[in-house]
């Protein structure tokens, strides 16, 4: 049962380093949102160009950016409730969402739910076996 405890110290710092480098992440989409203003008070551009592809590009970087902030904020909460032993069900959706995200989200998704599969850490978490 040790064991178990020590792994799950281990997931616990390993999502709080995923959950700053995907804030950290999120800061990129920014450049696109001012990328679009810049496109958007272009003046080369005839009018309509600028404001449709200003627009867009506005708006995939912001939408970028919360999702990557959103994302980012679960991954720290699932960090706290791992280092908690509780909500079993958010940490096992978490360790699934990760799995989108990359090649660690994946490697570290994959590991969390093989751990979070074994009995003993499912009495961790008082979930019935």
């Amino acid at each position: 049962m040790e064991t178990e405890q020590h792994n799950l110290r281990i997931f616990k710092i390993l999502y709080i380093i995923k959950g700053i480098l995907t804030l950290a992440f999120s800061i990129l989409p920014l450049l696109y949102i001012f990328l679009g203003i810049f496109i958007f008070q272009k003046d080369d551009l005839s009018q309509e160009e600028a404001q449709v592809g200003g627009t867009i590009i506005i708006f995939a970087g912001s939408m970028i950016f919360l999702f990557l902030l959103v994302l980012g904020i679960l991954t720290l909460l699932t960090a706290k409730y791992i280092g908690e032993k509780r909500n079993y069900d958010f940490v096992f959706v978490m360790s699934i969402l990760n799995c989108l995200t990359g090649i660690l989200g994946i490697i570290l998704g994959i590991f969390t739910i093989l751990e979070l599969n074994k009995t003993e850490v499912k009495r961790l978490f008082n979930k019935p076996v």
